[in-house]
């Protein structure tokens, strides 16, 4: 059954509910970003920082798109050229991610060098899987509310760093518990495979359709 179609002020509630959800994510990943990039250094972890940067770009994706999702407000109208080219800048941020975790899985892998243990990564990690998936959830309600590619593609990248918090976890933790130092960079590849999978859609702008698809 097809929705009935938005009030002008529902779509302007969801709007800024989309845009406050976009801002908790560039502050909540800032610190995430860093806090994963200084450990994962520390330990030698490719997935960690990996994951670190994964979070400096879901916080790009994220101002570009609460910058959009602002002028949409202050305007009363979507500009829909130049959200087409914010969607494909997101899309860009998919694909850097999965070329930086594949390259230095890689390196990882020749290099056969031991990543020491990180008890911070793990805390780390663990607090993402509570965050993330709220915010992904959230994200994703709005933007099939509001059949908006903008925020289900900012959702996605979200849903990224939850797929890629479990691969890192798993990879990390069971390193921490064989010592198998083959775990790490693999983790990252599959982080890669979900990313590059994730852009296409978001390149396409075919996220609303997927995720009708979905329901």
């Amino acid at each position: 059954m097809t929705a009935a179609p938005l009030t002008d002020p529902q779509a302007e509630a969801l709007t800024r509910r989309g845009l406050r959800l976009a801002q908790v994510t560039v502050a909540y990943n800032v610190v995430e970003g860093a806090v994963a990039i200084t450990a994962g250094v520390l330990a030698g972890l490719v997935s960690v920082i990996g994951f670190g940067i994964d979070s400096g770009i879901e916080s790009v994706a994220a101002v570009l798109v609460g910058l959009r999702l602002a002028a949409r407000l202050r305007h009363g109208h979507a500009d829909e050229a130049k959200e087409k080219r914010v969607l494909r800048l997101v899309a860009v941020t998919f694909f850097a991610l999965a070329a930086y975790v594949t390259v230095e899985g890689v390196r990882s892998l020749l290099d056969g060098r031991a990543p020491d243990s990180s008890p911070v990564s793990l805390v780390l990690l663990g607090a993402s899987l509570v965050v993330m998936p709220v915010l992904a959830a959230a994200k994703r309600r709005v933007g099939l509310a509001l059949r908006d590619n903008l925020i289900l593609a900012d959702a996605a990248e979200t849903r990224i760093c939850v797929l890629l918090s479990v691969s890192t976890l798993l990879g990390v933790g069971l390193y921490e518990l064989t010592g198998a130092a083959w775990l790490d960079p693999v983790a990252g590849f599959v982080i890669a495979a979900f990313a590059v999978h994730e852009g296409r859609e978001a390149w396409e702008g075919e996220l609303v359709d997927d995720d009708d698809d979905d329901d």
